[in-house]
This record gives C-alpha cells, sequence and structure tokens, in this order.
C-alpha cells in the first residue's frame, strides 16, 4: 500500500513538471496538492524544513516568501558506496553533504544542487528576478524537486505567509495582494489546506484557520497543525483541541515542536531538533499517551496518506479534464494548419473563399444554426433598413411642409400666363407634384447607402469569424478589399437604378386607377367649403321676410360691386386700391409683385383643390416607391453578390503569382502554434501517465 500511495502521489508531481515545463497553467486541470496556509512567524517554514530534514528556506523579518514554491518531495532510495556527485564540495553552514539528497529546480533543467544553502540563494534569487527587493510579491510559482531517501512522496505549495500591516516599501495594498494569490489557490477543491498555527495562541484569531473556513466551511479537506507547543505555559496543553472540541476538522490536528531562533541562529541540525521534538512528545504529562500522533513524521506520514487517498478520488475527474483539454487543443491546432502549418495554398484559398461566400449568403437569407437571441443581424438588419427605416422615411415626407398655399396660389396665377384660367389648370398641380416627387430621390439613394453598409458590416463579422483570417493577415486584407471594391462597384448601377425610378415617377400619370380626378376634387372641396360657411337666414314666419341688415350678408349690392377687386385682388390691398383711385392715375406695377393679402374664396377653393389631387396622386407615388425601391436594391446589390462574389474572389484571388504572398502567417499564429504544439505534448504526456496508473 506504500509502495502505491508513493506511486499515485509520483504521477501528481510528473503531471506537475509535465505542465510547468511549457508554462501550462494547472487550473484547468486542478491538480491535487497541499497548500500551507497561516501568517507570519506563524513557523510555515519550519514545519517544511522539519519534512524535508534540510535547512533550505529564506529567512528573515517581513515576508520572506514572496512567490508560490511548489516542494516535490520525492523519495529515492540511498545508493551505497555512491561515487561523489561532481561539484559537490562541503558547506561551513551545512557540512553533511549526502551526494543521496540533492535539489533541482524547474527552471535550471539538468543542475542538481546538493549544497542546500544554494537552494536558498537561488530561491532568493529568482524570486528577486521576478518582484524587485521592495518586498513586492509575485504570484508566478517557483518549482523544486528535493530527491531524498530521507523524505516521504509529496506535493507541498508554501504560500505566502499573512499579513495585515505594510512595511517598509511594501505595497499598501499587500493585505489584498497576498489575500487574493491564496484564494486563488486554496480555493480549488483538489487542494488540501494545511492551516499552520501557532499553539500558545487562541486559536479563534488563527488567520490560516479563518481564510480556510471561507473555501471549506466544513472542514473537509482541512489539516490542522499547532506550532510552538513547547512554548505554552506550564500546565497548559492543546488536548482539547487535539480532541476537537474547539474548531472540529475532518482531517484534525497534528502539534509539532520547531526549532527556535536560537536553534538557527547556531545552526542546530535539523536531525537533532527532530529528536528533540520526540522526546518532548514522549515525556510530556499531556501528550506521551498520544506521542505516535504527534511529532514532524507522523506530520509527513499523515500528509502521505491524505494526499494519496486524494488524488486516488480525483484521478478520474483529472483524466477527463486531461481529455477535454486534449479536444480544446487539438481543434486550436487544426485551425492553425496542423502541427507544421504546410498546407497547399491554392487549396487554403478555395477553402477560404467557399467558406466565406457559403457563411455570406447564409448570414443574408439567415439560414443560420447560430441565430442570435438578442440583435438582428446579417439580412435582418436589411430587411429593418427595406421595411422600417426607408417606409418611415418615406411616409414621412409632408408635400406641404415646404409648399404653402400662398405659394400654391402664386403657381396657380403664373402657370395661367397672360390669360387667367377659367378652372383650375393642371400645369400648377404638375409643376408642385413634380417638386415633390423629386423629394424622394434622396431617401431613395440613402436607403441604398444603408443596405451597402449593412453588408460591409456582414463582411466585417465574417473576417472576425473565420479562423483563417487570423491566420493569414495577408489573406484578410486582400479579401477585404477584393469584397468593398465588389460592393462599390455594384452600387453604381443600383443608385442609377433608383434614381431613374425617381425620374420615371416624375411622369405623371392621371390616369392612374388610384388617383382622384379634378371633378371629385372639385366637389370634395365645395361641400367642405360649404359645410365651413355661415347658416342661411331664414325668413319671419309670419311675414316671410328677411330681417333688416341680412340681405346680401349684410352687404348693399350697388356698393359691393362698386367696391369690389379685380381678378388679383389679393395682390393689392383694398386700402390702396382705394388711394389710386382718388389719384386717379395709374401707376406701372413694382419691380416685384407679391401676394399683399389672404386668399379670398376663389383662390381658397382653387388652392384646397390643387393639395387634394396632390396628395392623392403623391400617396400614389410613396407607396410605389416603398414597394419598388427596396427590389431594385435587392437586385442590383444584395442578390448580385450573393450570386457573383464568390466568382469575384476567385479571380482576384485565385492567382499564382499572389497566392504565397496572400498566405504568409503572422508572427502571433506562429507563436500561438508553437505553444498549442507545446501544451498538446504536455497533454498526451500526461495523458499516458495517467493511463499508466
Amino acid at each position: 500500500m506504500a509502495n502505491f500511495g508513493t506511486e499515485i502521489v509520483a504521477v501528481i508531481n510528473k503531471l506537475q513538471d509535465v505542465f510547468s515545463a511549457v508554462g501550462l497553467s494547472t487550473s484547468s486541470i486542478d491538480l491535487p496538492q497541499i497548500c500551507v496556509l497561516g501568517s507570519q512567524s506563524s513557523g510555515k517554514s519550519s514545519v517544511l524544513e522539519n519534512i524535508v530534514g534540510r535547512d533550505f528556506l529564506p529567512r528573515g523579518s517581513g515576508i520572506v516568501t514572496r512567490r508560490p514554491l511548489i516542494l516535490q518531495l520525492i523519495n529515492r532510495p540511498a545508493t551505497p558506496n555512491a561515487p561523489a556527485a561532481n561539484g559537490i564540495q562541503k558547506s561551513a553552514a551545512d557540512p553533511f553533504i549526502n551526494e543521496n539528497e540533492w535539489g533541482e529546480f524547474l527552471h535550471l533543467p539538468g543542475e542538481k544542487f546538493y549544497d542546500f544553502t544554494k537552494i536558498r540563494a537561488e530561491i532568493v534569487r529568482d524570486t528577486e528576478a521576478k518582484t524587485g527587493k521592495n518586498a513586492g510579491i509575485s504570484p508566478v510559482p517557483i518549482n523544486l524537486r528535493i530527491f531524498s531517501p530521507n523524505v516521504l512522496t509529496l506535493t507541498l505549495v508554501d504560500l505566502p505567509g499573512l499579513t495585515k500591516v505594510p512595511v517598509g516599501d511594501q505595497p499598501k495594498d499587500i493585505e489584498r495582494q497576498i489575500r487574493d494569490m491564496l484564494m486563488k489557490y486554496i480555493s480549488r477543491p483538489s487542494c488540501i489546506i494545511l492551516a499552520v498555527t501557532p499553539g500558545n495562541t487562541d486559536l479563534a484569531n488563527s488567520d490560516g484557520l479563518k481564510m480556510a473556513r471561507e473555501v471549506d466551511p466544513d472542514g473537509t479537506r482541512t489539516i490542522g497543525v499547532l506550532t510552538k507547543i513547547d512554548l505554552m505555559d506550564a500546565g497548559t496543553d492543546v488536548i482539547d483541541i487535539l480532541a476537537g472540541r474547539v474548531i472540529p476538522l475532518r482531517l484534525g490536528y497534528v502539534p509539532v515542536v520547531n526549532r527556535g531562533q536560537r536553534d538557527i541562529d547556531t545552526s542546530k541540525p535539523i536531525s537533532a531538533a527532530l529528536d528533540a521534538e520526540k522526546n518532548f512528545f514522549e515525556n510530556h504529562p499531556s501528550y506521551r499517551s498520544k506521542a505516535q500522533y504527534c511529532g514532524t513524521p507522523y506530520l509527513a506520514r499523515r500528509l502521505n496518506m491524505i494526499l494519496m487517498h486524494h488524488i486516488r478520488n480525483t484521478l478520474p475527474d483529472i483524466k477527463t479534464r486531461v481529455s477535454q483539454q486534449l479536444q480544446k487543443f487539438n481543434a486550436e491546432l487544426a485551425a492553425l494548419g496542423g502541427a507544421l502549418g504546410d498546407q497547399n495554398p491554392g487549396n487554403v484559398v478555395l477553402s477560404v473563399i467557399t467558406e466565406f461566400t457559403s457563411e455570406f449568403r447564409t448570414m443574408i437569407d439567415g439560414n443560420t444554426n447560430d441565430l442570435a437571441v438578442n440583435e438582428l443581424s446579417g439580412g435582418a438588419r436589411i430587411s429593418f433598413v427595406f421595411h422600417e427605416l426607408y417606409n418611415n422615411g418615406v411616409k414621412s415626407i409632408d408635400p406641404f411642409d415646404q409648399v404653402k398655399d400662398g405659394d400654391i396660389r402664386t403657381i396657380l396665377y403664373n402657370s395661367s400666363g397672360s390669360t387667367p384660367a377659367l378652372f383650375v389648370g393642371t400645369t400648377a398641380f404638375e409643376v408642385i407634384i413634380k417638386q415633390q416627387i423629386k423629394r424622394l430621390e434622396d431617401p431613395s439613394v440613402k436607403c441604398c447607402q444603408l443596405v451597402y453598409e449593412e453588408l460591409i458590416r456582414i463582411l466585417g463579422q465574417l473576417l472576425n469569424k473565420i479562423q483563417s483570417f487570423k491566420r493569414y493577415p495577408a489573406l484578410k486584407e486582400r479579401f477585404n478589399a477584393v469584397v468593398i471594391n465588389f460592393f462599390k462597384t455594384a452600387m453604381a448601377p443600383t443608385l442609377k437604378l433608383v434614381t431613374d425610378m425617381v425620374a420615371y415617377a416624375c411622369y405623371v400619370n392621371t390616369t392612374h386607377p388610384d388617383f382622384l380626378n379634378g371633378h371629385k376634387a372639385m366637389a370634395i372641396v365645395s361641400d367642405r367649403l360649404n359645410a365651413n360657411k355661415p347658416a342661411q337666414s331664414v325668413p319671419d314666419p309670419k311675414t316671410g321676410k328677411l330681417a333688416p341688415g341680412q340681405i346680401n350678408n349684410n352687404k348693399d349690392l350697388e356698393v359691393d360691386m362698386k367696391q369690389e377687386s379685380g381678378f388679383f385682388g389679393s395682390f393689392f390691398p383694398k386700402q390702396a386700391a382705394q388711394q389710386k383711385k382718388k389719384a386717379a392715375s395709374m401707376e406701372p406695377p413694382p419691380a416685384v409683385i407679391r401676394p399683399q393679402a389672404a386668399l379670398n374664396e376663389r383662390e381658397t377653393m382653387e388652392t384646397e383643390v390643387i393639395k387634394l389631387l396632390i396628395h392623392s396622386y403623391f400617396n400614389i407615388v410613396k407607396r410605389e416607391m416603398i414597394d419598388m425601391v427596396p427590389k431594385a436594391i435587392t437586385l442590383t446589390l444584395v442578390n448580385h453578390s450573393k450570386e457573383n462574389l464568390q466568382r469575384e474572389l476567385l479571380q482576384e484571388l485565385y492567382k499564382p503569382e499572389v497566392l504565397d504572398n496572400l498566405l504568409q502567417e503572422s508572427e502571433h499564429v506562429i507563436s500561438r502554434r508553437r505553444e498549442v504544439v507545446a501544451t498538446l505534448a504536455a497533454l498526451n504526456k500526461a495523458d499516458e501517465i495517467i493511463a499508466s496508473v
């Protein structure tokens, strides 16, 4: 069982190495590991050094651990009579160098550190290389493997200690930075939390346990380590904590005794410290009956057993995640053209043209499996332009917002020439209606432009959607230029057709079946005007005579005939006419003759008839334009693009002299392909490692 436990923990160590070697985050795979959590000066480093049996971690005040240290302990049986490794020298700080014990850093492949003081120096050097010397922190981990016959195979992550007050040059938000980093590790369900707390303090104030409870409220994956047991006041112990009567943890607590600061300063060997720890628990009255469950050796065995069971339970899930990642990155590699990216240029261009034109037609026709649910897209937006924007734009044009009643009166006079018209003339009607029909050209041309912009929008979406364009930026740029030029070329006949349609509509067809004829218009206007006139005077029922003053609507017939103005009466005020009569002279007409009075009854009648006819005919033209302009644009721009775009792309892009230039890959794609290939190699290796279990 022990051999199986060592083997299964070694599997995770191998997976950790594989992923770290290519810089792949293990968060997506979620490998099981034990994370050491605690406040500053809680004894975390001493616990780890006791487990390893070597003094190798940096020491000092403030935040010493400023980057996560992934510590892989690998049990390696000692080789008797092994020759001394090259480069091994005795060290004053650590005179007991053993060729069977060494460390290796992942960032220094092939280099073995037999001198553990040099391991400490390398941890400090690499930390400062990433964080500087101003006590900053970094989430980038340091990977250290220690091979020794004196360790149990384990994976431990030493995390920065919790702090509250920034010291020296530390950033003001150092507490938040450290907390965020720790939460990233301990919140993973596969993480075993090793919460280190000094035994001589109140357990309720433990920062490590408090943070562990946030992500593991039931305590199912948290094991407590109580340090500084030897510093507790006489007569006190941690028996209640060990029995789970204070803050219970499913994995329990383990008390340990580490080296004190004086022991560290005098370089007391850890082997001697472990012997002292053993003697302390075996001779202490509170712990001697349970001494086999106390101390660093038991903690190491306990952690090995917990990690082994945890890995065994999570291994099926790890295998599933590795398979999912393999599928994902294989698909991405295929989109990047395979591991070598050496596809035939002609086949690539043909494939991209076919895919693009197919997607283009699909987006316009709406026959897609990837329909948006929150907004209109593709052909639906073009339909919106036709049936909402253009429809409402044409309907909103009022033929009389620019032509007032007085203007119509002037046009009526001008259109009759030197002979005053006896009836309402058609010339004025045609002049006004043609002016209004020409106003329909602007929204019609604007409709063409909006549809053109929607086609450009579809082009942009496809250029971002199709993976090959990310791989070949030159092809994407050329594609964009060819398609835009094609749309611009198609716009010329479209605009001509639309403007011609407006010109066609300027031919006034008064025989249109929906047009209101002149007689009917005259009758309607007469009825309206009569309805607005005052009621007729009624004779006295007794005498049968009209009341005085009601004859001729309060006007004397003879006087009225004398004062009645001429045909152009509204162009001259009555007061001016009376003054001219008194002068008994005729002045020449002014340079500019404009109306000077309101419309008289005859002018009102004629103006209303003209307006009614214009309304009738203009509504007919607007309905026709609303119906025909979208059809014209669809024919010469939209459908033309659907049917002829592929041929245009083939003519412009499928040329031997330009294919090689079009398929120059971007540096980003080349770099990404290397990353994906390396990731796939790591995932395949991981799959092999898991399959071997």
